[in-house]
């Protein structure tokens, strides 16, 4: 009889506010390199990866799209689907999307939900707790992974398991769940020793899970089955039905499913798992100096003690402190005592309302093709460094308020102005004036660098009017 296999279905729609000025809504956490050279998605799906799992499902938001399949090529795996969602609505949408999605592909489908913000520090320990669950899941049970509980803390959902299951050894009902207590039950629950937190992990089969949320969410049923059936193919991406998909509460599995359902057990799981949802967390799960130091990038400190102090490009130098968060970007830094980093979510809020700058971007913006950076701006002019690919090509595009001066400073340049085609290399330059329809392409296969001068009367990035492109953008 051939094994059944698992679909990872790995949900990449979160911001990461918490570790900000890292993580921003274009460019959050899972895409970022924090424990290792990889960055937290690729980190996921590579540990669910190999003869036990299929090929997985990656849902992720339009914005993202490029740069999730982009983290994924890189680590050679192809998915079977990256999936678009048009709006946020949490994580039992996601899951039914999923569910609705696999059942198309298989009757009996087994999925294993994975947030791909997390570190797992075991990946062994992952991959024997994961076969436990397997156990439960294809006898029609929700299983939820449990994680020890390391100190109070409000932000997690915490379970109490009763008997262990009969059937499948290792697998515990679920006596009692609790979703985010205050912190006088968290400090209970902690002094107890008889609970777990929820780790956010799942695994059940698809017409289980669907069978459930229906019992308790039937409009999310509905809804998200009728945007999968409108989904619509783009490149790599499938794009579901906003009309329908955008109609849909935004709900957690949680709340949706496991506090209502009898049908959920967790399997304890001592794997080394953490959610990295703050910088005091990175803090605790990265390695410190003797004098409980983490420091990355250009850092020197003197008597300082118990901090994280990380530079992404400049000098930092810190004197004299304790237990404190430094974090320094391109275009912002944070400062903040390490008790106080579950606050930083409400500094970005803070940040987001007065329209700061630094709210969703940082200056080096990813892009389908490469990536550019602005290097200095002042009215009517800025600088950019744009990094193509190799192979890559921009859009056939022009602009009706701003010119543009291109040098070569890297690789050879392939420049359609007009009717003319121009082949620049380095310290050669072409202008670019408004109104022209242009192209900037790489043929080679090395990255290619240019200068991006522009000047006008307006510089936004919506002064784009793309005319061909073959990342369907147009």
């Amino acid at each position: 009889m051939k094994k059944q296999k698992i679909i990872p279905v790995i949900l990449s729609g979160g911001i990461g506010s918490r570790l900000w000025p890292l993580s921003r809504a274009l460019y959050p956490k899972q895409l970022q390199s924090l424990v290792s050279d990889k960055s937290l998605l690729q980190e996921t799906v590579i540990r669910s990866s190999g003869t036990n799992f299929d090929s997985p499902l990656v849902i992720c938001n339009e914005e993202h799209r490029f740069i999730v399949a982009e983290h994924i090529r890189e680590i050679n795996v192809i998915p079977r689907a990256i999936i678009l969602e048009p709006v946020g609505r949490n994580t039992a949408p996601a899951a039914a999307v999923a569910a609705i999605f696999s059942e198309q592909i298989c009757e009996d489908a087994l999925l294993l939900v994975l947030p791909s913000d997390h570190v797992i520090k075991d990946p062994d320990a992952f991959l024997e707790v994961i076969l436990t669950a397997k156990k439960a899941a294809t006898r029609g049970q929700i299983v939820t992974l449990g994680t020890p509980i390391l100190k109070p803390e409000t932000g997690y959902g915490y379970i109490q398991p009763g008997n262990e299951l009969a059937d499948a050894s290792g697998c515990y009902k679920v006596s009692n769940f609790f979703e985010k207590p205050d912190e006088v039950f968290a400090t209970k629950f902690f002094n107890s020793g008889d609970y777990f937190w929820n780790s956010g992990i799942f695994m059940f089969s698809a017409k289980c899970y669907l069978s459930e949320l229906k019992k308790f969410h039937p409009e999310v049923t509905q809804l998200t089955r009728t945007a999968v059936e409108k989904k619509l193919s783009d490149l790599e991406f499938v794009r579901l039905d906003s009309d329908t998909f955008d109609k849909n509460p935004a709900i957690s599995i949680d709340h949706a499913v496991i506090e209502k359902s009898d049908k959920v057990v967790m399997v304890p799981a001592h794997m080394g798992w953490s959610d990295v949802g703050s910088w005091d967390t990175l803090w605790a799960i990265s390695n410190q100096d003797d004098h409980g130091n983490v420091m990355l990038g250009d850092v020197i400190t003197e008597q300082v003690q118990g901090s994280y102090i990380r530079s992404e490009n400049k000098c930092v130098a810190a004197l004299g402190l304790k237990n404190v968060i430094v974090v320094s970007t391109d275009d912002a830094v944070l400062v903040a005592g390490k008790e106080h980093a579950q606050q930083v979510k409400g500094l970005v809020e803070r940040l987001n309302a007065r329209g700061s700058k630094p709210k969703i971007s940082r200056s080096k913006i990813h892009r389908p093709w490469g990536w550019y950076q602005s290097l200095e701006f002042g009215e009517k002019f800025q600088v950019k460094l744009i990094n193509l690919s190799p192979g890559a090509k921009i859009s056939l595009q022009r602009h009706q308020h701003r010119a543009e001066h291109w040098v070569v400073v890297a690789g050879i340049a392939t420049v359609t102005r007009e009717d003319q085609v121009l082949e620049l290399r380095e310290n050669q330059s072409t202008f670019i004036s408004a109104g022209e329809i242009h192209r900037l392409e790489n043929n080679a296969d090395v990255p290619l660098q240019v200068i991006e001068v522009q000047s006008g009367e307006y510089l936004g990035e919506d002064d784009i009017e793309r005319l061909d492109d073959q990342y369907g953008r147009v």
